[in-house]
């Protein structure tokens, strides 16, 4: 038997929400965005996803206004992939995800450091600064590299995200490779 799209027997708002984003590399599109990446080869590049499946969930998360599709350039014509409001709420859930799998999960040193941009304090595991005792906005959010990240990857976008940066700003890929 098929596995159904959808949870047409469900009411439940959490069945609703995986309708979105519950496919696989759903959320991992979603991650990326919020790191700043936009443009549909760096995805590519940096998630290792196949052609077809990025092109559908792209077309997915901009149909849900998760995303929203902005041309960057006319001749040839080509498009980046912007986070909506609607995506930057998925951040909490991504946030806790990503704890959740550091924890039960992962064996290696940290990937990554979130913390508040403006005073440098790690987030706790809301969101919040513990300094400040304010939940932190999306874009007051730094991203640094933690130990466990390899330093030295083979794509161009993993070597861009190897230096700080905060949340929804475009990532910067140098054309040529280096960083």
């Amino acid at each position: 038997m098929a596995l159904g799209k959808d949870y047409v027997t469900q009411e439940c708002s959490i069945a609703r929400a995986l309708e979105v984003v519950g496919e696989r590399w759903t959320l991992l599109v979603v991650r990326d965005a919020l790191y700043g990446i936009r443009r549909y080869n760096d995805f590519l590049a940096h998630l290792g996803i196949p052609r077809a499946v990025l092109a559908a969930r792209l077309q997915t998360l901009t149909a849900e206004g998760i995303l929203e599709k902005r041309r960057y350039q006319q001749s040839p014509p080509r498009d980046e992939y912007v986070v909506t409001d609607r995506g930057i709420a998925l951040w909490p859930a991504l946030r806790a995800l990503g704890l959740w799998g550091r924890q039960h999960f992962t064996d290696t040193a940290q990937l990554r450091f979130f913390r508040h941009a403006d005073c440098g304090t790690e987030l706790g595991p809301y969101g919040e600064c513990p300094a400040c005792g304010t939940v932190v906005p999306v874009q007051d959010v730094l991203m640094e590299p933690g130990p466990g990240l390899d330093p030295n990857p083979a794509d161009p976008v993993s070597r861009a995200l190897l230096k700080p940066k905060r949340l929804l700003e475009p990532l910067q890929i140098d054309p040529v490779g280096q960083v």
